[in-house]
């Protein structure tokens, strides 16, 4: 299924006589890959899943993701790119100057119309402040994708007593997204407390033995809580994704 946005762009063309039967036509049957050399942007990923292309930025030069951007923000789409850097961000801005970004959560946004927000919310929990970047960056995604969000930070078993007075904020969200370096056992104590899914992320945070959030990842993956789902280290956008559809079902 095409972009609305960009479906309208075409049509609007059409009626114009900027765009011929033809052109038009070939437009309407195309795969839905608008191909720039260096990427290949999927421009029909949010009518088939809910969730559009969403840009990962390292490993990609500054220019290209500028050049990706750019060609969504053309094409309708809404661009959210993660793990971003203050250098990528301002070369993306010279292009795009309403995009917006986070430095915390390391996200850039550039999204003109907002949509919907749901009534029911996602609750994303953190363990300790350390965690806030990889909880941030679910918060956004989870904002991003039309979702209202309940944050309740800083709560980890150290200090258990901080969770019990988040609880009623955490047991009523639809989804809960819990992230946690070090040992990672907070998904599991709320794993434990709650009727709903949990969404566990595991963070780098930690000490040497932590292994870059390997030790978080298998505690989570061990978990005896029911009803506890793992994503990878520091993916606090796959679990927010992943928290969107539930959230929406």
């Amino acid at each position: 299924m095409m972009e609305k946005d960009e479906l309208i762009r075409l049509l609007e063309l059409f009626s114009k006589g900027k765009l011929g039967l033809e052109e038009m036509a070939e437009k309407l049957r195309s795969p839905g890959v608008d191909d720039l050399g260096y990427a290949s942007i999927d421009t029909l990923r949010s009518g088939r899943t809910g969730i559009p292309e969403v840009i990962f930025v390292p490993g990609k030069t500054p220019e290209q993701v500028t050049g990706i951007a750019v060609r969504m923000a053309e094409k309708g789409i809404p661009v959210l790119a993660t793990k971003a850097t203050p250098e990528v961000f301002e070369s993306l801005r010279q292009m795009i100057p309403d995009a917006i970004y986070n430095p915390v959560a390391r996200t850039i946004i550039h999204q003109p119309e907002k949509p919907p927000m749901t009534e029911s919310y996602i609750a994303v929990v953190s363990a300790g402040t350390s965690d806030m970047p990889v909880a941030e960056e679910a918060v956004v995604t989870a904002g991003f994708l039309g979702n209202r969000v309940e944050r309740a930070y800083d709560v980890g078993v150290a200090g258990i007593q901080r969770l019990f007075n988040k609880m009623d904020l955490i047991r009523g969200a639809r989804v809960a997204v819990v992230v946690a370096g070090m040992e990672g056992a907070l998904a599991s104590v709320v794993g434990g407390l709650v009727d709903k899914p949990v969404i566990a992320v595991p963070t780098s945070a930690g000490y040497g033995a932590n292994f870059g959030g390997l030790s978080a990842l298998l505690s989570m993956l061990n978990s005896c809580a029911s009803g506890v789902s793992v994503v990878n280290i520091d993916n606090g956008f796959g679990a927010a994704c992943q928290a969107s559809l539930i959230n929406k079902l």
